[in-house]
């Protein structure tokens, strides 16, 4: 059932795909002794939005950089938080607002963020037309598919607070985040928590029905979306790694938002959870996300007085007791200079 996605998706690097030309300074590190396996875990499942990180193995971008990566699904921000702290996996993406949340509640403290993937915030609420959904008072007394450990239901208070909803009449129904979409045609439930950049595959099994989206970055603005994050010890243990790994990434991550169409055809080509069609809109959706930083800032780019921002948002909301130092949980140092 593809609800229960544990598998783990081994991922060797063909020393066919490789063009040392394309980066000489990192090229060399893959030649000192072979190369370094690492783990890399997605945001929750491995849909088509998290194509950029198979982008950067097709095109050898982490075996340039001395690295094998190996792409496990995650579960969620908390479950990965969970498995990144213990040392199970080496790099995680989380959601940076929930990350945050954690951090605050003192919930988890051995991570930090080395990017952001995503600018804004996907975070949403999702249902079909004609489910009597059009506005967020509508969410009252209407049942709500959610993946325990997401950061949709860990920010829906925050959410709920702002945009006036009765988050007590809420019926939760805890469902794997690979049927939501099914679930939500079926009438299951009459709407499900969601990543905005999944329209076209609710719309895919809706019926020809249009997806009513509700975004939570109406009420909640300014708040990143998804980074990568590593355990703190890492930083003084293997920072070098973290550096190459980062670059890697971050350049599958621009390839992926300059072609669209390409990253969902070399999503395809690693994963049969979505079909190429419904990866590829998601890559399209996805654009807007990763390149919507003020100012004409790089992919990737984290900036410390905003994630400060973000921090007093939710703060504000009620959802942490008090403000900390961003620094506490994102280092910049790990970023690309150029």
């Amino acid at each position: 059932m593809l609800g229960t996605v544990a598998a783990v998706a081994a991922l060797v690097l063909s020393a066919g795909c490789t063009n040392d030309s394309d980066d000489p300074s990192s090229a060399g590190k893959a030649s000192g002794g072979g190369t370094e396996k690492v783990t890399y875990l997605t945001g929750a499942s491995i849909l088509g939005r998290e194509a950029f990180v198979f982008v950067a193995i097709e095109k050898g971008y982490f075996k340039q950089a001395g690295l094998e990566v190996e792409v496990q699904a995650g579960k969620g921000t908390a479950p990965n938080l969970t498995l990144l702290q213990s040392g199970k996996v080496d790099f995680a993406a989380l959601d940076i607002t929930a990350a945050l949340i954690e951090y605050g509640k003192g919930t988890f403290k051995d991570f930090t963020i080395v990017n952001a993937i995503q600018q804004r915030n996907l975070q949403c609420i999702m249902t079909l037309e004609g489910r009597g959904i059009t506005s967020p008072k509508d969410l009252a007394g209407k049942k709500i598919a959610y993946l325990p450990g997401g950061v949709a239901k860990t920010l829906f208070p925050a959410y709920a607070k702002l945009a006036g909803i009765d988050e007590s009449k809420i019926q939760w129904v805890n469902i794997p985040l690979e049927q939501h979409p099914q679930n939500v045609a079926a009438g299951t439930v009459d709407a499900a928590t969601q990543f905005a950049v999944g329209k076209p595959g609710i719309e895919r099994v809706g019926k020809g029905k249009k997806a009513v989206v509700l975004p939570y970055t109406d009420f909640l603005t300014d708040l990143y979306g998804v980074g990568v994050g590593v355990a703190k010890k890492q930083v003084t243990e293997n920072p070098d790694r973290i550096r190459r790994f980062n670059e890697a990434l971050l350049k599958g991550l621009r390839d992926a938002i300059e072609n669209p169409a390409e990253a969902g055809k070399i999503y395809a080509k690693y994963q049969k959870i979505q079909p190429e069609p419904v990866a590829i809109a998601e890559n399209n959706l996805m654009v807007p996300y990763v390149k919507s930083a003020a100012g004409g800032a790089a992919v990737g780019a984290l900036d410390p007085q905003r994630v400060a921002r973000n921090i007093a948002i939710v703060q504000g909301a009620g959802v942490i007791p008090s403000v900390f130092d961003p620094l506490d949980v994102v280092s910049v140092d790990f970023l690309p200079k150029s």
